[in-house]
Order: C-alpha cells, then sequence, then structure tokens
C-alpha cells in the first residue's frame, strides 16, 4: 500500500495568512503545509481520505490520475470543502464517486453541497454515491476500513485503520477501547497541533505518549500548527521512529 500526505496543515493551512512567523516565512518545503489530507493506493485502486479547500491544488501537485472514492474523518470545512473538485475524475471516468462517511458527515455534506443532491440537477455538478459508515469495519473497493472513533473536544472524528496501517487526525482523546483497536499496527500517523496545549487537538507531547502506548514499527505526525515550530528543528528532537510528516512525503505500508 503506497500512502501520500496530500497536505500535513492544519485548518489555516502554513503559511498562515498575514502571519511573519519564522515558519511562515520559510523557505524549507517541508513548512509550506495544505490541510490535512492523504491519498491511499492499493490493488490498483485510488482513495482519498478528505476533500479539503486544497483538494485541487493537491490533486496537480501529485498528478493523481484517478479517484475511486472518498472517506472523510468529519465535517469541518478543511476536511470537506474541496468535494467540487472531484468533477473532472467524474467526466475522466464517467462514473459516479461513492463517498463514505458517517450519517452525521453525509448529512452535513448533503447541506454544504445540496446542489449535488438537487431534485433537478445543473449540468455538470459533481455526480456522487452516498455510503454511510458506523463503528463496524467496511471494505472500500476491496479495502478493509476499520473506524476507530476519537474525540475531537467534543466532536466524534473517525480515524481508520487499513490493515497495519492506522490513520488519525483532530484528535484530542481516544478511549481504551478504540485505542485495542490500534495496538499491533506497524505505521501510525496522528495529530500533533503545537508545542502548547489546545482544546482539540494532541499537542506533540501528547502525541509522542501515545505513539509510545501503541508501539509503532513507525509513527508520523501530522495536522501540523506553525506554532510547532521549524520542521528541520523539530525533527531533530523526536525520537528516532518518530516523524514530522509533510507535503507529499510518500510512504509504504
Amino acid at each position: 500500500m503506497k500512502l501520500t500526505f496530500l497536505g500535513t496543515g492544519t485548518s489555516q493551512g502554513v503559511p498562515v495568512i498575514g502571519c511573519h512567523c519564522e515558519v511562515c516565512q520559510s523557505l524549507d518545503f517541508r513548512d509550506k503545509r495544505l490541510r490535512t489530507s492523504l491519498h491511499l493506493e492499493k490493488d490498483g485502486k485510488s482513495i482519498v481520505i478528505d476533500t479539503g479547500p486544497d483538494f485541487r491544488m493537491q490533486m496537480l501537485r501529485e498528478s493523481v490520475p484517478r479517484l475511486d472514492a472518498v472517506v472523510y474523518t468529519h465535517e469541518h470545512k478543511d476536511h470537506t470543502a474541496g468535494l467540487d473538485d472531484i468533477r473532472p475524475f467524474n467526466f475522466s471516468q464517467q462514473t459516479d464517486i461513492p463517498l463514505y462517511g458517517s450519517p452525521r458527515v453525509l448529512n452535513q455534506i448533503k447541506t454544504e453541497f445540496s446542489y449535488v443532491f438537487a431534485k433537478n440537477k445543473y449540468p455538470g455538478i459533481p455526480r456522487v454515491l452516498i455510503n454511510e459508515i458506523g463503528n463496524l469495519p467496511f471494505d472500500v473497493m476491496g479495502i478493509r476500513f476499520i473506524p476507530i472513533e476519537v474525540m475531537h473536544h467534543k466532536l466524534p472524528v473517525f480515524g481508520f485503520r487499513i490493515a497495519d496501517f492506522t490513520y488519525i487526525t483532530d484528535a484530542n482523546y481516544i478511549a481504551p477501547e478504540e485505542i485495542d483497536k490500534i495496538i499491533g499496527t506497524k505505521v501510525l500517523v496522528v495529530n500533533a497541533l503545537q508545542i502548547q496545549p489546545h482544546i482539540s487537538h494532541f499537542t506533540l507531547e501528547e502525541a509522542l505518549a501515545f505513539i509510545e502506548k501503541i508501539g509503532p514499527e513507525t509513527a508520523y505526525l501530522t495536522h501540523i500548527s506553525h506554532r510547532m515550530g521549524m520542521h528541520q528543528r523539530i525533527q531533530e528532537e523526536l525520537p528516532k521512529n518518530v516523524n514530522l510528516a509533510y507535503d507529499g512525503l510518500k510512504i509504504h505500508s
């Protein structure tokens, strides 16, 4: 399974508009972070987790030729706003694109993109197939996803385990029964917003403690704010098996 970090930034991205901090002014490409999203390729299938506001740029940057499905973690705009840009895939593939999300997430998408679901549809709008998911494992194009419910302050959010790979974003608490689903993961991705405490995201310290509890062979940090600090500086301080992810990073699991 090939995995590409399409974006590793927080809801505002990095650089932040109008900010003149050293991270936002950095010339290191690893300090340029689009909104968080992941591209998964397995058995000839192409699946994206979350279509944030930068979805179009991410697809162009990575030259993604095909999209078979989209899986959503939750309904916040930095994870859904780019849905309209699946249209070129509709045209080139002549297929509807399946969307997978909880009923709450799909209802929010139906509200925000109401024209997609209108009875009398405008020509050229996105064509989608709705698939509700819950806490039970589900298949996407023959690929098994195990949902992991985490808390984003008071909002339930899904992370996903696919074989020996687990992807978690927008979490600040994970219940013991959900942690049990993660144990045995070889490659773990988890959010680490910044060093200072935050109401709805793991800090760097909290993310590292969680990684130590799970004990993966390799871990990657994502959903990173400009307040985290310079990529090179933070990377030098991390344990050997932990990496600060960056946009465009490709790994295999």
